[in-house]
């Protein structure tokens, strides 16, 4: 089976949980359901994709965060992957043909870094908490979407990562606020991931659980944030995050989509896009990560 994603971020160039639906029927990208009294979850449903964050999939899940931010009686938010992973990136595998990004970015050079950043920086300014629940891969956009989260829980052995460093520059340049200088420079240098362990001791990440409990150990930490009142919680995320901009989080995260731009352009860029166009995208990934040994690419 061929990994949709695959930790693909970089510039991108265009190329079960929960119910489920009828035999036959087209399956829902977005689940959604309300687990405890005041707590919306809602499950990335593409786990034959390992959760790849095509367009539709990106415009269901954000638009069900601002549905939950105006529903009076949603207090928190959970975001969990369906199968054997939370997200391994971005949708290369076709899904994107004829479908419009979610929302409107300035176009031209950057468009697809400012695009995506944006995305996820919007969950930031949403008043209520949303919590990301991480298992399996985490990589490049699936990173990119827990991080714009306001909570974070994984799994023991969950992988977080940004393998698309090895022939390319990040969309979204969160790792030296969140992992520290030194652990984001061996990310940003090896495009090595970590662990769920590891992305917590090094701050990316709350706290980790086995991940057969991480369903109920996030519903827990979700019911305690239920208990407070709107009004208050949502000031009190807004002063973790207003202090963040005032240190240059935003701004530093903004700037760096343009090193994404300038990225490709780089030689390195444009020779793994022409090898994935002439021996198929798994191809390249597996040749790319080979020298490693690891991020598998095909099951």
């Amino acid at each position: 089976m061929t990994r949709s994603g695959d930790g693909y971020g970089a510039g991108q160039t265009p190329s079960t949980q929960g119910n489920q639906p009828a035999l036959g029927s087209k399956p829902e990208v977005l689940l959604t359901d309300d687990p405890a009294p005041h707590v919306r979850r809602l499950t990335l449903n593409r786990p034959d994709k390992r959760n790849a964050l095509s367009h539709q999939l990106r415009a269901e899940l954000i638009d069900a965060l601002q549905r939950a931010d105006q529903d009076p009686d949603v207090r928190v938010t959970i975001v969990r992957g369906a199968g054997t992973c939370f997200s391994a990136g971005y949708d290369l595998g076709g899904a994107n043909e004829g479908v419009d990004m979610p929302h409107f970015t300035a176009e031209g050079e950057g468009q697809w870094p400012r695009h995506v950043t944006e995305t996820w920086m919007s969950i930031w300014d949403l008043a209520k908490p949303v919590i990301a629940q991480v298992h399996g891969y985490c990589l490049a956009g699936g990173s990119e979407l827990a991080t714009g989260c306001d909570l974070v829980y994984v799994a023991h052995d969950a992988k977080m990562g940004y393998p698309a460093v090895r022939f390319g520059v990040p969309d979204m340049h969160f790792h030296a606020w969140m992992l520290g200088m030194r652990a984001a420079m061996e990310m940003m240098v090896t495009g090595d991931s970590i662990s769920g362990d590891e992305a917590v001791r090094l701050g990316w990440a709350n706290r980790a659980f086995d991940e057969a409990d991480l369903d109920d150990e996030v519903l827990a930490v979700a019911e305690r944030v239920a208990l407070i009142p709107t009004d208050i919680v949502s000031l009190n995320k807004r002063t973790v995050h207003r202090a963040m901009d005032a240190m240059g989080m935003r701004a530093a995260i903004r700037q760096g989509t343009e090193l994404c731009a300038l990225g490709t352009k780089a030689a390195t860029f444009e020779e793994f896009i022409t090898k994935s166009r002439e021996q198929g995208l798994t191809n390249a990934l597996k040749e790319r990560d080979a020298p490693f040994g690891d991020y598998r690419t095909g099951s």
